[in-house]
């Protein structure tokens, strides 16, 4: 049985739609185990069925808005705090929360713990691709760290092309870095070093850089990204892909009977667009790099959301993943150790 230790009161609908994607992973996943972590009174009313599922009562809870190491340092009795301690301790395969994300990064790294000769874990997600050989490709960092070396980013170009390898099945991944243009001599000089570096070696398959207009159009299966810009990229993207979603729905509905009409024969067009673009539907955020599988969701996810992210925790575990990763770090040290180029 797999155990995953969940933070029910991280998110903003915390802990109603945790609890209740909680439940329906549980039923739809029986190979798994879960601990809640949380205020007693206000979790425990919104759990319909114990089956495979603990409640263990904290008295803390950080709020989206505190300043993660801080919080996570002085609210030792939080739930994010004792579900990362859980894992830790080996009392839980892996950790799961849709809170504040500098916490559960700072957890993930001080408490869970970085593997060795990883400098700078990294958060990484699936986004869709719309072109190209794959449905998906693996887009990181997405914030976990704001500011990068370029060691950093060739770092991230070794983990992000073994995720993408042995848990999405991409057999040689392209890997592109994200910049201001293609051109090799473009974005500051982090960038420039960065595109040297990854252009130089012989541990994954470097295409160049990738702009932002171009990363959902199929050009690589990793896209490699400082925090800030990986972040704001994200955030972009979602932003566009649901204003545009509501935005058609809004002139469907005013163009009157001949519109409505052809609604009806593009609804499974339609429908399948909507699943693609909605983060609701796909799993969480990965943190690569540390111990145990530790997967971060959107703060406003709902049920579904976390659902979906159980199960990819299920198969992050039965595919040993952090044990594959540790075993390839170890393999390929000298690759991890960039040439020191940087400014």
């Amino acid at each position: 049985m797999i155990k995953i230790a969940i933070d029910a009161m991280g998110g903003d609908f915390a802990p109603e739609e945790i609890v209740k994607g909680i439940e329906i992973a549980r039923d739809r996943y029986p190979e798994l185990a879960f601990e809640l972590y949380g205020t007693e009174e206000a979790v425990r009313p919104l759990i319909q069925n114990f089956d495979r599922l603990t409640l263990v009562p904290t008295t803390e809870v950080i709020e989206m808005g505190e300043e993660p190491v801080k919080a996570m340092k002085n609210k030792t009795d939080s739930s994010m705090v004792r579900a990362a301690q859980a894992v830790k301790n080996g009392e839980a395969d892996a950790f799961f929360s849709a809170g504040n994300t500098g916490a559960i990064l700072s957890s993930a790294i001080f408490i869970v713990g970085r593997i060795k000769g990883v400098d700078r874990p990294a958060l990484a997600s699936a986004l869709p691709s719309f072109g190209g050989p794959n449905d998906s490709f693996v887009f990181m960092d997405l914030g976990a760290n704001a500011e990068n070396k370029p060691s950093h980013l060739y770092q991230y170009g070794i983990l992000g092309s073994f995720y993408a390898g042995s848990v999405m099945g991409i057999k040689q991944p392209r890997v592109r870095l994200l910049n201001n243009g293609g051109e090799e001599d473009k974005g500051d000089d982090t960038h420039k070093a960065a595109h040297q570096l990854m252009k130089q070696t012989a541990s994954f398959n470097f295409l160049g850089n990738v702009e932002a207009r171009e990363i959902l159009e199929g050009t690589a299966d990793v896209v490699v990204a400082d925090g800030f810009s990986g972040n704001a990229t994200l955030k972009a993207i979602e932003g566009t892909a649901m204003t545009m979603l509501d935005q058609l729905k809004s002139a469907i509905k005013g163009s009157g009977i001949r519109g409505m009409l052809g609604a009806l024969l593009l609804k499974p067009a339609l429908k399948s667009l909507k699943h693609e673009l909605d983060f609701n539907d796909q799993g969480g955020a990965v943190v690569l790099g540390v111990k145990a599988p530790v997967i971060k969701t959107h703060g406003s996810a709902k049920a579904s959301a976390v659902a979906n992210s159980m199960g990819q925790i299920q198969t992050m575990v039965k595919e040993d993943l952090v044990g594959k990763t540790t075993t390839f770090i170890k393999e390929n040290a000298d690759a991890l150790k960039a040439k020191k180029i940087e400014k």
